[in-house]
């Protein structure tokens, strides 16, 4: 079973991650990282609508875009593609499956081990021809039951 921590990066922690990636922890990626923890799942415009509560540092859009992928790479996000073709940002890295409510386009972790564990046994030893499995990653789509009030 995976002993990985189930629990964002915490600044200091990014902070780290960033120097031995060669990066500077500068304001502005320590603030979209304060804001991503907030947020969990977000887009870059999510980011911006939440920077202004964390920092009085003006951030351009391009920049958020930049950070979040700068930081995807070196794996201290995910990214997820939405059903509206809207790039989204999970600051969860840990194996956990997504609710994915097509609806409001907003993602939900589900932390089951057990049900990871029983995919994963299930896949170790299937091949598919030509290919080779990186990852597995499993998203449930949905909508709400009931509407929002």
């Amino acid at each position: 079973m995976n002993n990985q921590p189930k629990k964002a990066p915490s600044v200091e922690e990014v902070k780290e991650i960033l120097r031995k990636n060669g990066f500077k922890a500068t304001p502005q990626r320590l603030a979209v990282h304060q804001a991503m923890l907030k947020l969990g799942h977000a887009s870059v415009d999510a980011v911006c609508d939440e920077l202004p509560s964390i920092c009085n540092t003006k951030i351009t859009t391009a920049s958020i875009y930049n950070v979040l992928s700068q930081m995807a790479a070196i794996g201290i996000y995910q990214r997820r593609m939405s059903a509206n073709n809207k790039m989204y940002f999970d600051v969860n890295t840990f194996k956990h499956f997504h609710l994915y409510d097509t609806e409001n386009n907003e993602y939900k972790d589900v932390i089951d081990d057990e049900l990871n564990q029983i995919i994963e046994e299930r896949l170790a030893n299937r091949r598919f021809r030509g290919y080779k499995v990186d990852c597995v990653d499993v998203q449930i789509i949905c909508h709400p039951t009931r509407k929002r009030i």
